[in-house]
């Protein structure tokens, strides 16, 4: 029998919440039967959206009507209170209640609440946000992605295995590459923390990863890594160009589309094509970021996602947990 995974959920974060993330929860059990959800915020509010669509043995549902706001700065989100529904998930793992947590609200305070309240694995300095990214060949893991600014070449070992390890936790069956974002992929290239960096990689001995030395931006779609390391300001930035481009490449190809008699004629043509291509591209299929390095592991999903992207970040956390993540970083951490 399935060990039940038990996900403490944020259920008032985000856009269009309670609702979305309701329903993302009852789309995800439909596949996902070992999981238990432990949901908080407004009891009204979200037995409305239940609705009876669940069974009452796939969930316990605490109330507390005290929010964290998407306005506030990451200490006002914090100050608000251990009352609050994001505090309160938190809480939820510190105690060993679940197994893992989940918010689309603040980014900012999440990441505050999480360290205030859970411990950093041990020989790890500095947590990491990390994503999945599409490439050529399936899917890379990419950190730091916003949560530190500036790094030692220790924090970037320290991402380059926690990263591995959260590879292999979501892809058992294939072998992690891990490799430094730089601005050339020559070894001179780079300040003096990624040169060091670089150096001290090629000198680790790790089972767990294979290092491939430095990837240039133009390069990270292309698949031949799979686990990408930054600070957090270059994976930010990134990050953010990358989205960009994704929105900036459908927009225009859906203005070329639908302009114009030509392009209504064309994309009836190719709309099996043009279906897989949009779908190649839904970020809903990505979502849910990873603050990875504390002794449990919290996932942050797009605050602007529907249900669908909320169902799949929910998948990441299943997955996460059925690998075994905080395990196989303390395993491979020195």
């Amino acid at each position: 029998m399935n060990k039940i995974i038990k996900i403490a959920v944020d259920a008032m974060g985000g856009d269009g919440s309670p609702k979305k993330v309701i329903d993302g929860i009852i789309h995800h059990f439909k596949n996902n039967q070992n999981s238990f959800y432990q949901i908080f915020g407004n009891k009204d509010e979200i037995l409305k959206c239940l609705n009876g669509n669940l069974p009452n043995t796939a969930f316990d549902l605490i109330h507390t009507e005290d929010t964290v706001k998407g306005t506030d700065s990451p200490l006002e989100g914090a100050k608000r209170g251990k009352n609050t529904s994001m505090w309160l998930a938190i809480q939820s793992v510190k105690e060993k209640k679940s197994d893992i947590v989940i918010s689309a609200g603040n980014t900012g305070a999440l990441l505050v609440i999480s360290k205030l309240n859970l411990r950093m694995i041990e020989n790890i300095d500095k947590p990491a946000l990390s994503a999945l990214w599409p490439n050529k060949k399936g899917m890379s893991v990419v950190l730091d992605l916003g949560a530190n600014i500036e790094c030692s070449p220790k924090n970037l070992i320290d991402f380059s295995i926690m990263g591995s390890s959260l590879f292999k936790s979501l892809y058992p069956d294939e072998i992690a590459k891990v490799a430094l974002l730089n601005i050339g992929s020559e070894e001179i290239k780079g300040n003096e923390i990624i040169k060091e960096t670089y150096q001290k990689l090629t000198q680790t001995k790790n089972q767990d990863f294979e290092f491939k030395g430095f990837i240039e931006g133009n390069q990270l779609m292309n698949g031949d890594v799979n686990v990408i390391v930054a600070d957090g300001f270059t994976g930010n930035v990134a990050l953010k160009t990358a989205e960009g481009t994704a929105n900036f490449i459908t927009s225009e190809l859906k203005k070329a589309m639908t302009g114009n008699l030509v392009g209504k004629i064309s994309s009836l043509l190719n709309i099996i094509n043009l279906k897989k291509f949009k779908a190649r591209l839904d970020p809903r299929l990505y979502n849910g970021a990873i603050f990875i390095g504390l002794d449990s592991p919290v996932i942050k999903s797009h605050g602007g996602t529907d249900y669908i992207g909320f169902s799949n970040s929910l998948s990441v956390c299943t997955r996460i947990i059925s690998g075994d993540l905080i395990q196989k970083i303390r395993n491979n951490i020195n």
